[in-house]
């Protein structure tokens, strides 16, 4: 199966790294979003992070046009009559995800691969709603995509060995490593990391210490990048409540439960980095 053309749903956060890497890889990328001021703003995000390798040698200014001039924009499913993968990266949500790729299973040709980079929610539920559940499978990158090496491949039930090996070649391309998992809620990565952060979460609400400390310890007693408080405040706690939500009900097991503040600071609209305050406070 020769992958050639990309087309990425969802300019966000995930979507225009996603977008990057692959043109960066030589793939001609359709970026696909419902309005036009999101697919500008997802562009503008990959022209910054391009600029930036410019300035520190890492590209040259060809280079940098090369790869813009590999993405198109794309405001219509339709356009995916003609790829060979879709990789979406939509809103984390089960209903809106079965919905598009109800969609792109009637749109895309037959031989294509869809793709999701959902962090936690079933494959294999996702791959339901279509008539090519063997061609589906997850593809979670991680954040920021154009620096993070990992990716986990996910296999839903019916996802075939020549899909998976598709997608690991694909993954090999973009210079990522590929990780193989089975569809259990939150892979692996989100299964170790998500209840760490909800524990972390408790020992702030319990008043077991600041949360200063909290992330101190991990950082210097763990050699942890940054603390775990600080850590889901760049994931957005939203994000952090549906993942725990998902292992809470996919594994049935308490200790998987959300912890109550992460629940209270959601409800106040305190979700992070991107809402100005979360666990801390963000000009």
């Amino acid at each position: 199966m020769n992958i050639q053309k990309v087309m990425v749903i969802g300019a966000g956060q995930m979507g225009a790294g996603i977008a990057q890497v692959c043109a960066q890889a030589g793939f001609d990328v359709k970026l696909n979003d419902m309005k036009q001021a999101f697919y500008e703003r997802g562009i503008g995000v990959i022209t910054k992070n391009l600029t930036r390798d410019v300035e520190k040698g890492r590209k040259t200014e060809e280079e940098k046009a090369a790869v813009l001039g590999r993405i198109t924009m794309s405001l219509d499913m339709k356009d995916a009559h003609d790829v060979d993968i879709i990789i979406e990266a939509a809103v984390e949500n089960m209903e809106i995800k079965q919905s598009i790729f109800k969609q792109l299973d009637e749109i895309a040709p037959k031989h294509a691969i869809l793709a999701t980079n959902t962090s936690s929610l079933p494959i294999t539920e996702i791959a339901a709603v279509t008539n090519r559940p063997a061609q589906v499978i997850g593809m979670h990158y991680m954040n920021p995509v154009p620096v993070m090496k990992l990716v986990e491949i996910i296999r839903g039930l019916a996802t075939t060995d020549e899909v998976y090996q598709a997608v690991e070649d694909m993954t090999k391309k973009l210079e990522k490593t590929p990780v193989e998992v089975n569809d259990f809620p939150g892979f692996i990565s989100n299964r170790i990391l998500l209840p760490m952060i909800n524990e972390a979460v408790y020992a702030l609400y319990e008043g077991v210490a600041t949360k200063e400390a909290i992330d101190d310890v991990m950082k210097l007693g763990m050699n942890h990048p940054m603390g775990p408080l600080t850590l889901a405040d760049f994931i957005g706690l939203d994000t952090c409540l549906s993942i725990m939500e998902v292992l809470h009900e996919g594994l049935g097991d308490s200790k998987y439960r959300p912890c109550p503040l992460l629940r209270k600071y959601v409800a106040a609209g305190w979700l992070g980095k991107k809402s100005g305050r979360g666990f801390y406070v963000y000009e």
